[in-house]
């Protein structure tokens, strides 16, 4: 199945709005981690995760909670692999997040071009095209599906852990 046209462009649309909001879901499941890791409450976890205004940020001073002294072994590999799982799924999203549309005028598949700037040794690159094909399609949807597990292995955690929630 490919998506042919600016109709079922649509589809993808919806199942984009649905990628973002199982993404912020659960990114802000962070908080709970933070308000954990630091002994703090969950409030003040807010303060934190809104002060630091990028997911990467915000995944970094999880993960370096999470490698401090004292840790169990256990409970730190939890979280490092909840947080990179995060990570990394954070790229599907971006690369929908970050970039312009472009439409065929006959007809074809629509394309994202990347709105990103890559420095090369003897020049740059920018603009990378890709096809919202029936592949893209496929790994949207697993993307949702996979941070849809992924939350609720970090509530178990949360909750395993003593955690605010």
């Amino acid at each position: 199945m490919s998506v042919p046209a600016r109709e079922d462009f649509d589809e993808v649309l919806l199942l984009l709005g649905r990628l973002n909001y199982v993404w912020s879901n659960t990114e802000s499941l962070l908080i709970h981690l933070i308000a954990g890791l630091a002994g703090t409450t969950k409030d003040t976890a807010l303060v934190i995760y809104l002060t630091l205004n990028t997911t990467r940020a915000r995944a970094d001073l999880v993960e370096r909670l999470a490698k401090m002294e004292g840790r169990a072994a256990e409970e730190r590999e939890a979280i490092l692999d909840a947080v990179g799982r995060l990570t990394r799924l954070g790229g599907l999203r971006n690369q929908y997040n970050h970039c312009i549309y472009a439409f065929d005028p006959e007809g074809g598949n629509p394309r994202t071009i990347q709105m990103r700037i890559s420095d090369r040794r003897a020049g740059l690159r920018m603009g990378r095209v890709s096809r919202i094909d029936a592949k893209a399609v496929d790994d949207i949807r697993g993307c949702i599906a996979e941070l849809a597990t992924l939350n609720r292995k970090i509530w178990v955690l949360i909750r395993a852990a003593g955690y605010p929630a």
